[in-house]
């Protein structure tokens, strides 16, 4: 079991959305929030809240992370969440936003789990948090670069538990993959088949997560119909690709609102 009681829990992306949430939820919990964000404003809003330390800092900046780490000290658990998503079909996505998808999405775990993970393995204790996406499971159009980089963020949580396992250092790992969740950052994203694959609610997604970390869970989908994609890529391709599009997956972002 991983106790958030009494923990250092730094949470990137924290300013709104699930970050927010979970931030709550920890102090909730009798845990030590720090904070991260590019939201000054709400940092400072939510530390007002629940206290905690809080930080501004953009985790896709190499040498900002690792400044701003010394700053911190050590951590408990690191819950890396910070996401972007463009939402563009492929050739209208701008170079930029595809740099910017892979720094935020993937690079930034890179540095922020550099910077923290060596504490915890000279402690023996530790947990790692991956919030990624069902779309690190299977792509989805229109979001080419998003699930990329959260494809990316799944092969490094998974490399990195077995490494940290086979080298006995103590520190567990968590890899959580929702669907569409009612964070603000998929506005106006649909759904087929609701009973099945439900638009997610943000403060459930938050409360399962941190259920997941209590009880050391390595990995964790949401709805538990995210679980058949792996068991689906036994089909061939166009099989995979025919049952994919009468879920309404392919169809889910032709809505999206992007964020202003």
């Amino acid at each position: 079991m991983t106790k958030i009681e009494k923990s250092r829990v730094l949470i990137t992306g924290a300013a709104s959305g699930l970050g927010r949430r979970m931030a709550r939820g920890v102090a909730e919990r009798g845990g030590h929030p720090i904070l991260w964000d590019l939201d000054g404003n709400g940092l400072e809003t939510l530390q007002r809240e629940i206290g905690g330390d809080s930080f501004v800092c953009d985790v896709s900046d190499r040498e900002a992370v690792y400044r701003l780490a010394k700053e911190v000290g050590p951590v408990d658990i690191l819950i890396n969440n910070a996401g972007v998503v463009s939402g563009e079909r492929f050739l209208d996505i701008p170079d930029g936003k595809i740099e910017r998808s892979l720094a935020v999405n993937t690079l930034a775990l890179f540095w922020t789990t550099k910077a923290f993970l060596p504490s915890m393995i000279e402690r023996g204790r530790g947990h790692l948090v991956t919030i990624a996406s069902a779309a690190g499971l299977i792509g989805v159009s229109k979001l080419t670069d998003y699930a990329a980089s959260k494809f990316a963020a799944v092969g490094l949580d998974e490399s990195l538990r077995v490494e940290l396992d086979k080298a006995a250092t103590g520190v567990r790992t968590t890899l959580v993959c929702p669907y569409f969740t009612d964070t603000g950052m998929f506005e106006g994203v649909k759904t087929r088949f609701s009973f099945l694959l439900p638009i997610l609610d943000e403060a459930k997604v938050s409360e399962k997560t941190l259920w997941a970390i209590e009880r050391n869970r390595a990995r964790l989908y949401l709805p538990r119909m995210v679980y058949t994609i792996p068991l689906l890529r036994l089909l061939p391709v166009s099989w995979f690709d025919a049952i994919a599009g009468f879920m309404g997956i392919n169809v889910s972002m032709d809505k999206f609102v992007k964020r202003r």
